[in-house]
């Protein structure tokens, strides 16, 4: 099954652009398959298709084999007659089963959408006359009322002949009938899946709508299970104690100028030390499972996953649990912390009076604006993260997006120029959205969501800490940072591209490249960055998703991660202090309690790029980094599998 999206129809079909994408309809499905399938042309087009897909088996047949000449043994005539009943017995149970499928959907649907289906014509056929007619074989003969009240074990029953299971007794049965018998079975059968079949289809053209909403339902938590092939997942604890980065420079040195041994790192710090080694090694484990697995369903395959399994991105999803909030001292705890009330910022825009947000009655009614703000990396565009934003309005097709462009061609400049540029463009925006849904009715909240992808990320964290932000702090939802260096190039283990970068820092002069490697001041407490790394940037959001690549060179991995590297560990200068103050800063923002509960991610995502063959981009590490953006698959799993992040 192959569908296409194209513009206006040309002369000829040969040089007609088209976006297609196919899918795959595996045998089982033949038999019965009722799904809805959402297709997305998201490479070229813009465009979103609802699809309502359903198929029945309506008809077969058996075809003899050609006459056998007189001088073949009599022994191969019967094995060949055995060889024809036994596809007509084959063919009575694959109609069995399709009935069995459409009926059970039949009654699936009523129940989920609350409407009776009339069915009184069926049972009367049913109750004047057998499966069989008037062969004894009474242990196959089906009633309505048998049919409708044991639904869980046809399901049971279907589920099993579906997956290759076999019923002894169906099947002595059947191998036992005559080919009159048979032959009445299979009209029979067929009489029954037509009708059936048009009472189906009559049910969902009377209730198309809500029929189609318990279908996306019903495949968004079939996709989950089904996608959890590629996932690994994982749940860890924050870590509870650090090593104290509230140390004057004097500590670092003693009397005879050695370095002091520092409190020794606890098990939970050193847990966290993951080399982008073992991760890549655990994620080729995980390949290798796969390819030798046989995926074998009744789901549409997509077949730009199931065209070869292999090649799909294994993402390993690691959950952090929260901890207690760490004090400045690093002994005690906070449980609480006074939350700022901050003035609504939502009177006084448009010509009709709106809620305010802090109120309790009027949260009750009105719509909720919920604004995602996609900001691109190092000499980016601003269609860069398209494929993300497109996963995203699949999900929810309501949200408003913002594709940034004001640091279009000026990602080479001072990060404090870029993040306020970003801010006054998320200000502008959100009041515009702000002052339509004023004029149409009550606005209950707002949902302002981040989305960035390399310095992308460096630029919304600097937009956040601008003083004009801090109004809707309070609304800020989830955040998902693509390969994001959070923690800067100070510990980077990747020696060419750091050869490129002093490159861009002597010899182009690139401002946020000084910033990025902490050489933008000689007194590192006074960089840019450790300056970012303090502001409270992170700790308003409900959400945060960290995607990070072991395959990744251009950020070094803990970075993208927010957590201890190995190199810091042993570092006992004052390098490796500011290093783990960034940290401590970062991670207690996160872990800082908020009045929901706070979701953090990490998500590692470890790129097939084997077909890339050995280049310069797989060499430095450049090819994972711009496959985040050619690639949505890793978004597509990790959205759907979390879909109340992002709505």
């Amino acid at each position: 099954m192959a569908l296409a999206a194209h513009g206006a129809f040309e002369a000829s079909l040969d040089v007609c652009p088209s976006a297609v994408h196919e899918f795959r309809i595996p045998p089982k499905a033949l038999l019965g398959l009722h799904t809805y399938c959402p297709v997305h042309f998201d490479a070229f087009h813009s465009v979103l298709v609802d699809i309502s897909v359903h198929i029945s088996l309506l008809k077969g047949g058996v075809y003899a084999s050609p006459a056998k000449v007189h001088s073949e043994p009599s022994g191969d005539a019967a094995a060949g007659e055995n060889y024809e009943a036994s596809k007509k017995v084959m063919l009575v149970k694959a109609f069995i089963a399709a009935r069995d499928i459409i009926l059970e959907e039949l009654q699936k649907l009523s129940v989920a959408i609350n409407q009776t289906i009339d069915l009184s014509d069926f049972t009367s056929k049913l109750e004047e006359k057998t499966l069989f007619g008037s062969s004894p074989k009474a242990d196959l003969e089906m009633s309505n009322n048998e049919v409708l009240g044991q639904t869980s074990s046809k399901a049971r029953s279907t589920s099993e002949e579906l997956n290759g299971s076999v019923d002894f007794q169906r099947d002595g049965i059947l191998h036992s009938l005559s080919s009159d018998e048979l032959f009445y079975a299979f009209h029979t059968l067929g009489d029954q899946i037509l009708y059936l079949w048009n009472t189906f289809l009559k049910f969902h053209r009377g209730n198309k709508t809500k029929v189609l909403e318990f279908l996306r339902d019903a495949w968004a938590n079939d996709r989950r299970a089904e996608w959890s092939i590629w996932m690994v997942y994982s749940k860890v604890e924050m870590p509870h104690q650090y090593i104290s980065s509230e140390v004057d420079e004097s500590t670092y040195y003693g009397v005879h100028g050695k370095a002091p041994v520092m409190r020794k790192l606890t098990d939970d710090v050193i847990q966290s030390m993951l080399p982008a080694q073992t991760a890549a090694t655990r994620a080729e484990l995980h390949r290798r499972s796969i390819a030798q697995m046989r995926i074998n369903n009744r789901s549409i395959q997509d077949m730009h996953i199931f065209g070869d399994p292999s090649r799909i991105p294994i993402i390993i999803v690691e959950r952090v649990v929260n901890a207690p909030m760490r004090s400045t001292s690093g002994n005690t705890y906070f449980s609480n912390l006074d939350q700022k009330d901050t003035h609504s910022i939502l009177s006084g825009i448009g010509s009709k009076p709106v809620n305010k947000l802090s109120g309790a009655s009027p949260r009750q009614s009105g719509r909720v604006l919920k604004i995602v703000v996609f900001v691109h990396g190092f000499q980016g565009h601003h269609l860069d993260l398209r494929l993300v934003r497109n996963q995203w309005l699949l999900i929810d097709p309501k949200v408003e997006f913002l594709m940034s462009e004001v640091n279009e061609e000026k990602t080479s400049g001072d990060f404090r120029e870029m993040g306020l540029r970003l801010a006054q463009e998320v200000i502008s925006f959100v009041k515009k959205k702000m002052d339509k849904v004023s004029r149409s009715g009550s606005l209950r909240n707002i949902k302002l969501s981040f989305v960035g992808h390399s310095i992308g990320n460096v630029i919304i964290r600097t937009a956040l800490a601008e003083s004009i932000m801090e109004p809707f702090l309070r609304y800020l939802y989830t955040y998902v940072s693509i390969s994001g260096p959070h923690l800067g190039y100070l510990f980077s283990p990747n020696s060419l591209f750091n050869s490129g970068l002093w490159v861009l820092k002597k010899l182009k002069g690139t401002q946020c490249i000084h910033q990025l490697t902490l050489t933008d001041d000689p007194d590192l407490q006074k960089t840019f960055f450790y300056k970012l790394c303090k502001q409270k940037t992170l700790e308003n959001f409900k959400n945060i998703i960290l995607f990070s690549s072991p395959q990744d060179g251009y950020v070094p991995y803990h970075s993208a991660r927010i957590e201890m590297c190995q190199a810091s560990s042993g570092d006992y200068s004052k390098k490796g202090k500011v290093f783990l103050e960034m940290l401590n800063s970062c991670l207690d923002q996160i872990r800082a309690p908020s009045s929901e509960h706070r979701v953090f991610m990490r998500c590692d995502v470890n790129f097939d790029v084997s077909l890339q063959g050995r280049n310069l981009n797989t060499f430095i590490g450049r090819a994972a980094h711009i496959e985040f953006l050619e690639s949505d698959i890793f978004a597509r799993f990790t959205m759907w599998s979390f879909p109340d992040l992002f709505r």
